[in-house]
């Protein structure tokens, strides 16, 4: 607690603007089963990737402050040793170092993911991937385009979707035949019910952080339901877009909705935010990336 409460006033003094647009946490958003199916994604299966290699040489990371293993270490302190997708730590093992093994990972993987950004900046990022020549690509971002100060200011889906889809074409315009592994959007409704049982956790969001889903933690009336549901719904249709556009390019799988499913608790929440993941968070969101990359057909 003495730990947590020296967090809470480092926050308090130094303020939450990093926070506030880092991306959602319980790095491994995970779902109710009580969900509607939607959560899963209702559009047409993934096409059958008959290309796809399981074992790729080099990994490259776009995405968020996930992927930047923000707060994982320290506070307000991007982590990237943490990364699930290109880490080096060994409590992690991240996707790199399950690949290619501790020596190559250090040398054949290059993470470009930016604390804070959101799908529109994906395509920067992307072009940035592609110069390296990666055999795989990671994605995972999303959760600030749906994480804002209030509702009104989440990212319109169809503007995701064009920013995805630029994205897309920023690297196949560099990279051509780059294999990319999609992640679904953390479930942040699931992170809220999560972490909300942590008094000082609370006192932490109240300060900024991901406020369209965790203002007024404790608030259960119609107004703050309905908002909070407009945020599930949000990020669900965002799910959905990632799915249909990966689902057109031959060499790109989504996760089927894994990450988004994953049950994770607390203890994979970040101590000092209760929001972003810890690293064994950290090492499920390895864990599923994994299984997913390697598997020989794509998720359903």
């Amino acid at each position: 607690m003495r730990t947590a409460a020296a967090a809470l006033t480092a926050l308090s003094s130094l303020g939450v603007a990093a926070l506030a647009g880092c991306s959602g946490g319980g790095s491994d958003g995970g779902v109710s089963r009580n969900a509607p199916a939607s959560s899963r994604g209702a559009s047409p299966s993934p096409s059958p990737t008959p290309d796809w290699n399981p074992r790729p040489r080099s990994i490259a990371a776009v995405g968020d402050s996930i992927t930047r293993g923000f707060d994982a270490c320290s506070v307000l302190t991007d982590c990237p040793e943490v990364s699930w997708a290109t880490g080096t730590d060994d409590t992690v093992r991240s996707l790199a170092v399950r690949l290619l093994g501790p020596s190559k990972a250090a040398d054949r993987s290059w993470n470009h993911a930016v604390s804070g950004s959101r799908m529109v900046q994906l395509p920067e990022q992307m072009a940035r991937a592609a110069k390296e020549r990666p055999e795989l690509v990671t994605v995972m971002t999303g959760a600030n385009d749906a994480c804002r100060d209030s509702v009104r200011l989440m990212t319109p889906v169809a503007d995701f979707r064009a920013s995805f889809e630029a994205s897309m074409r920023q690297l196949r315009a560099g990279a051509p035949k780059a294999q990319v592994y999609v992640s679904s959007v953390p479930d942040l409704k699931r992170l809220w019910s999560t972490g909300r049982v942590n008094e000082l956790g609370k006192k932490i969001w109240d300060l900024g952080i991901c406020q369209s889903m965790l203002a007024d933690a404790d608030d259960l009336g119609p107004a703050a339901v309905a908002r909070r549901d407009a945020v599930q719904e949000r990020v669900v249709a965002f799910n959905e877009v990632l799915r249909d556009v990966c689902a057109k390019d031959r060499y790109c799988r989504y996760d089927g909705g894994a990450v988004f499913d994953f049950r994770f608790t607390g203890a994979q929440l970040s101590p000092w935010d209760w929001f972003h993941p810890s690293r064994d968070g950290q090492a499920r969101l390895a864990e599923i990336a994994y299984r997913n990359v390697t598997a020989a057909e794509p998720p359903a």
